[in-house]
């Protein structure tokens, strides 16, 4: 059974940093497309962020150059670095597995994804 375990949301003020973390078990770890997604009030959930099997991401426009994401596949732990936070970055954010058992291209469409995290809060004040 997959699960994943979102952490490490909280509240900044606007520039500052968080780093979110998705702890995953049940499957191959290094299987899969990873990906980051958030969701706020009113507004349909979107892709931020997404890594291949090996390494290869891709990133939202509004999110370069801001945010790092990451594998570990020793420690089956995903990682979102989030710098120079703005207040429209806030949102639930969730964990996200699925696609290809060798991920080669990294996505950020929902359909790709057949497993979820419970999301993490993150909250940016101006």
């Amino acid at each position: 059974q997959v699960q994943l375990v979102e952490s490490g949301g909280g509240s900044v003020q606007a520039g500052g940093s968080l780093r979110l973390s998705c702890a995953a078990s049940g499957y191959r770890y290094s299987s899969y497309c990873m990906g980051w997604f958030r969701q706020a009030p009113g507004k349909e959930r979107e892709g931020v962020a997404s890594i291949g099997s090996y390494g290869s991401r891709i990133y939202a426009d509004s999110v370069k150059g801001r945010f790092t994401i990451s594998r570990d596949n020793g420690k089956n732990t995903l990682y979102l670095q989030m710098n120079s936070l703005k207040p429209e970055d806030t949102a639930m954010y969730y964990c996200a597995a699925g696609g290809p058992s060798v991920c080669l291209t990294p996505r950020l469409n929902l359909a790709t994804y057949n497993y979820w995290g419970q999301g993490t809060q993150v909250t940016v004040s101006s």
